[in-house]
């Protein structure tokens, strides 16, 4: 098992086949797919996501990181990059910052940390220049995370039907950002 980066209350580490019961809780739960596509309803489509995630990280050399509280060791959610090779509002092959957390984690700001803590990582550890980041409009909260951790919002775009709110922000913009 790989871990990416601690924070002081995260492990962000690789996602494991056996985080399958915590990925099931996560994106079978209609209140946190609320601005998202359609919930799971089988544990067997989490271990198909696992898997195309796992995939991601062999391809790509990066993928989303389970979050892990360190607390309690408790499966939290995902975070971290993605990199995107299908079209999207006008960007191909790019970096894309997300979070996805288990809803009893909501409210406690380890969105903003684990955010934080991918951002560095892609700016320090790897050879990323921009990172990219969207979040449909009436998820403030998500939005909220974007802005607070430096992002900056470009405008919006249509995203299979749902209006989407898109984010950027450069190296040199966080490397400033991170000096005060």
């Amino acid at each position: 098992m790989k871990i990416f980066v601690e924070t002081e209350r995260l492990i962000l580490r690789e996602i494991l086949p056996s985080d399958d019961e915590g990925m099931f809780e996560l994106d079978s739960d209609p209140d946190v797919h609320t601005y998202l596509n359609h919930p799971v309803e089988t544990i067997e489509q989490s271990r198909e996501i696992i898997k195309s995630v796992r995939q991601q990280n062999t391809d790509f050399g990066i993928g989303r990181w389970a979050m892990i509280e360190k607390s309690t060791n408790a499966f939290m959610g995902w975070t971290g990059l993605k990199f995107v090779t299908t079209p999207r509002n006008n960007h191909k092959d790019y970096y894309d910052l997300g979070y996805r957390i288990i809803k009893r984690f909501w409210g406690r700001g380890y969105a903003t940390e684990s955010a934080i803590a991918s951002m560095d990582y892609a700016f320090t550890i790897l050879p990323i220049d921009t990172l990219y980041a969207m979040a449909d409009v009436r998820n403030l909260a998500s939005r909220n995370v974007l802005t607070k951790t430096g992002f900056r919002f470009t405008g919006t775009f249509d995203d299979e039907g749902h209006e989407t709110a898109w984010y950027e922000i450069g190296k040199y913009e966080w490397l400033l950002r991170k000096k005060d």
